[in-house]
């Protein structure tokens, strides 16, 4: 199962779509596409990655004790929930209006929807395990609950876009030796011999 970078290596692969798709129209450089809190004061960005919110899905079951190797078991690893918001640098100098602005939301929606999901061994090349695909959807919240993600961060709020990422399993670094059998008796005795002393 996939390591704790796993967080991280997801949010790298969604800014890294989105620097291939869309640049250099809408976007002009990839660099104006970046990990960031709408709090930043960078300038140099346009679009934003925001990971708000991480959850435990209680709704995917997870497996049992790993085994690593022969005589080694890890805790079972834990499915999580991240919730992104993809919105557009206000303080950004590049002058954009309404238009600009529905046109790179309107990019983003059709790169994700197109490209909306990830396996694990994608992200960390050395997972030997297929586990199930990360799959990037719109979250189902409502415009309230939209307004009070902005509102938790003292920003008006603004048109944006609003993405859950599951399942991610997050490994345990717990690991748990098990006893190796060291010495191991066998019982041998002839069927015949015992119906005769039947």
């Amino acid at each position: 199962m996939a390591d704790y970078p796993i967080i991280a290596d997801v949010s790298s692969f969604i800014v890294k779509t989105l620097r291939e798709k869309m640049c250099p129209e809408p976007i002009p450089s990839p660099n104006n596409i970046e990990i960031s809190s709408p709090l930043s004061q960078d300038v140099d960005y346009i679009v934003g990655l925001y990971l708000y919110d991480i959850i435990e899905d209680l709704q995917v079951s997870s497996p049992r004790m790993v085994e690593r190797g022969r005589a080694e078991l890890s805790k079972p690893p834990r499915p999580y929930a991240l919730y992104y918001m993809v919105f557009i640098n206000g303080s950004s100098q590049m002058g954009l209006k309404a238009p600009d602005i529905q046109k790179i939301i309107g990019r983003v929606a059709q790169i994700v929807n197109d490209h909306s999901s990830v396996r694990p061994n994608e992200l960390q090349r050395y997972l030997t395990a297929d586990e199930p695909p990360i799959v990037l959807s719109q979250a189902k919240i409502s415009l309230e609950e939209k307004v009070r993600v902005w509102q938790a961060i003292n920003k008006p709020y603004q048109i944006s876009l609003f993405y859950k990422a599951a399942p991610v399993f997050l490994s345990s670094g717990e690991v748990i030796s098990t006893p190796q059998v060291l010495d191991a008796r066998f019982s041998l005795q002839n069927v015949y011999e015992r119906k005769e002393e039947e």
